[in-house]
């Protein structure tokens, strides 16, 4: 037969071309919000809108150390007033405020005091409650008060400002060293100055984020730090150096993987045409991947891609086994007479392998099944329809396909198969002994590490801020409403706190009562002839000059004709900081957020609050917990459901009991003792282990169907030894590399399929292969 290669060519380079347009076309998303569930109830919906979208993603904390406290204090400012001017960022807080700053905050509060004061009791003039706050004024002004106080004193003699000022004290517990936050708890020698910075773009939000921390970099090396060196941390940090390690990782796995896949082949078919042969089905099933993930999900994630790269040791097993099983001479349907209907099964069954992880409930997950299934059920398409003709025109066939000595040598160890049920019975012993425990946090399958996330919680512990883990939401349909609503539950908190169940709560009505509040603080204001005859009788017997409070009567009569403010109306303000994390608008209505403090009975809190339309409570490491066990249970479900549909597929298709026995045998061993060798481990088992184990029971699948199958002859046995062999090692070796990532999710299916391939091929070896041959032929 006269060999022409030249189709085969041009089927590789269309296949080349079609993958490379179509990357480029479609690019990849390396956020892990794209890994984020949606939620199954309204609490988890919540959540999980909040964890991608929410304020509190968009949080940065900095801390400056190796420096004296001046040394500190001073980088502080400048790259506060640097950052400032930076429209990335929407606050930058360090405990100092601007002349300009200060006097806007305080004469937006001083004009709005008796609107916003929490305190009744600023809003009371009677003669006689007047003349006790003039006594009291002039007790401050004969003393050292604070001299904002006493600059505004005669303005503010029932001290609605102050009060006012009170409530919007943040809650930070850091030290005030020189107007600058230091961290508590640190000797004077190792001082830390500390930051709270937030981004107008979401934390999750990679494309808008990735630019922050640099410019927070910036900012200090612009300061000429000297010894000081600079810690950055919260979910938007994170988020970045999260895509950035992606990004490390998808490099690392694309190119590794092509050089292993590659040099394997090379290796055993010593020939770049079957190299060709191999990689157009692979191209054209990894971008048939690409554009149905595209189209199902909207985007393609770095994380699926970098998986599909990785399926090359799977995905190419089709055309291997093609190529493999052929003679030198055989027809276009030769080969697949005697390998067809195993390669159809096996294509089938490892894809329903991939159930579990299709329909588990998690984008990320289902995103990484649906670009596998459709990875392999299209190389298994293109091997059967496209690729004989191509194979049989360039006449590639192995080197050496003769029977081997060596492998019916190793044959013969099938004749101790029985004792295989030593290391499963120990296996499952150990399985009951010691149940595998699963992780219950799904931010542990990113690659943030643990130092980092150690980072962030020490941080946030020296800044004080509120613990939002346990948190209240209140739903609406405007704004007012909200606030009205938030304003309405203020009785039930208080009987909580009278009863000990916490000790307060922080809420965006406590920063901006509704309008109708504002309105009837207003109406209890008195006119002004009626209160200047209130402050003339309280002055009586004080040394006061009977025009000394005329800016309070007249600010009094201001404020009774103000507008009651609004959030929009404090947009641009330092007052829109604390409100914005409190108050947020979503497409499906408004959201008040209630932060509870010291919260000891969540429970009572929770009995409290049943039946309040539009109240959420939510203990978000609870939440959490509560989501991972919802999706464990489909995970299951779904994975029992795929696995007893290939046990019914290879019922209808095999009539031979035995040959079933052993592929099912055969896939079960590795079922018991890959969970094993997990726990050995010593570490807690996610739900990425439990669809990595799915999947590696269609590996176990396609090899037991292949050793089980009835055989010709000594030689065929011999091409399905080496030719499994060939690719258990590129999928062992291009699912080991993922063993070596730094994302979390890709390591840990790495590690499980790796060796689950590996004990597939050995187990299923001993116990689906045959000790004699079979004159049938399927």
């Amino acid at each position: 037969m006269r060999r022409s290669p030249l189709h085969l060519a041009l089927v590789l380079l269309i296949s080349l071309a079609f993958a490379a347009g179509t990357l480029i076309l479609i690019p990849l998303r390396t956020d892990m919000a794209g890994f984020l569930p949606a939620g199954h109830d309204s609490g988890t919906r919540f959540l999980m809108r909040e964890v991608r979208e929410g304020v509190a993603s968009s949080f940065i904390t900095v801390a400056i150390e190796g420096q004296s406290t001046a040394e500190l204090a001073r980088i502080s400012r400048e790259m506060r007033a640097t950052l400032s001017r930076n429209p990335r960022f929407s606050a930058v807080l360090n405990g100092s405020f601007t002349v300009d700053e200060s006097e806007s905050l305080n004469k937006l509060l001083l004009n709005y005091r008796y609107l916003l004061a929490p305190d009744p009791q600023t809003r009371i003039f009677t003669p006689e409650h007047l003349s006790q706050a003039f006594q009291d004024t002039l007790d401050g002004l004969e003393s050292a008060a604070e001299p904002l106080i006493r600059r505004f004193a005669l303005r503010d003699p029932t001290g609605a400002f102050p009060s006012t000022l009170k409530q919007f004290q943040p809650e930070i517990q850091a030290r005030l060293i020189d107007d600058v936050w230091f961290a508590p708890g640190r000797s004077s020698e190792d001082p830390r100055a500390l930051l709270l910075l937030r981004t107008r773009a979401n934390g999750m939000n990679f494309a808008e984020q990735k630019d922050a921390p640099k410019a927070i970099q910036q900012a200090f090396e612009a300061t000429h730090p000297k010894e000081a060196h600079l810690l950055l941390s919260g979910p938007a940090v994170l988020a970045v150096h999260s895509a950035n390690v992606m990004r490390g990782d998808i490099h690392l796995i694309s190119l590794a993987s092509v050089v292993i896949v590659a040099s394997i082949l090379f290796w055993r078919f010593r020939s770049f045409w079957v190299l060709a042969a191999i990689g157009a089905p692979f191209f054209i099933s990894l971008t048939v991947a690409v554009i149905v993930v595209r189209l199902i999900f909207g985007s393609v994630h770095g994380i699926s891609f970098g998986f599909g790269m990785t399926m090359l040791g799977v995905s190419l097993d089709y055309p291997v086994l093609l190529i493999g099983h052929r003679d030198h001479g055989e027809g276009p349907q030769a080969t697949l007479r005697r390998i067809g209907p195993s390669l159809r099964l096996a294509a089938l069954t490892a894809s329903l392998g991939l159930s579990g992880m299709i329909l588990c409930g998690l984008p990320g997950l289902a995103q990484l099944g649906v670009f596998a299934a459709v990875g392999l059920l299209t190389s298994a398409a293109v091997t059967l329809l496209l690729m004989p003709r191509l194979i049989v025109a360039a006449d590639l066939a192995p080197t050496t396909s003769g029977p081997s000595p060596i492998l019916e040598k190793l044959e013969g160890l099938r004749r101790w198969r029985s004792l295989v049920l030593v290391p499963v019975l120990g296996a499952a012993g150990l399985l009951l002994i010691h149940p595998p425990k699963l992780v219950t946090d799904l931010t542990a399958l990113g690659p943030v590490s643990v130092s980092d996330r150690a980072l962030e919680l020490e941080l946030r512990r020296e800044l004080g801020t509120p613990d939002s883990s346990k948190l209240i939401a209140v739903h609406a349909g405007s704004a007012e409403e909200l606030l009205e609503r938030e304003e309405a539950l203020q009785p039930v908190f208080e009987g909580l706190i009278k009863h000990g169940a916490l000790s307060g709560i922080q809420d965006a009505a406590q920063i901006l009562p509704s309008t109708t509040l504002q309105r009837l603080r207003q109406n209890v204001l008195p006119a002004s002839r009626d209160l200047r005859l209130s402050v003339a009788k309280a002055l009586e017997g004080l040394p006061f000059k009977p025009n000394s409070f005329e800016p309070f009567v007249t600010d009094l009569e201001t404020t009774r004709q103000r507008v009651p403010l609004t959030p929009p109306m404090l947009v641009g303000t330092p007052l829109n900081d604390a409100l914005s994390p409190l108050l947020l608008e979503r497409k499906d209505g408004w959201w008040g957020l209630i932060l509870p403090k010291d919260v000891r009975d969540m429970p009572r809190i929770r009995d409290a609050l049943t039946g309040q339309p539009d109240v959420l409570v939510l203990d978000l490491n609870e939440k959490l917990q509560e989501l991972t066990a919802y999706h464990t249970r489909q995970t299951f479900l779904w994975s029992a459901t795929g696995i007893a549909a290939a046990v019914l597929i290879l019922l209808a298709v095999f009539r031979d009991l035995r040959r079933l026995t052993k592929v099912l045998v055969s896939v079960g061993t590795v079922l018991v003792i890959l969970p094993t060798i997990l726990v050995l481990r010593h570490e807690p088992l996610s739900l990425v282990h439990v669809v990595a184990i799915q999947f590696v029971a269609g590996v176990a699948l396609d090899y037991a169907l292949f050793f089980a199958r009835p055989q010709l002859d000594r030689a065929e046995r011999a091409r399905t030894i080496r030719t499994l062999v060939t690719c258990n090692i590129m999928t062992v070796l291009t699912f080991g590399c993922l063993a070596f990532c730094h994302t979390r999710l890709l390591s840990e299916i790495g590690l499980t399929i790796s060796i689950g391939a590996a004990l597939s091929l050995g187990f299923c070896f001993i116990i689906a292969g045959q000790r004699r041959l079979d004159a049938s032929i399927h």
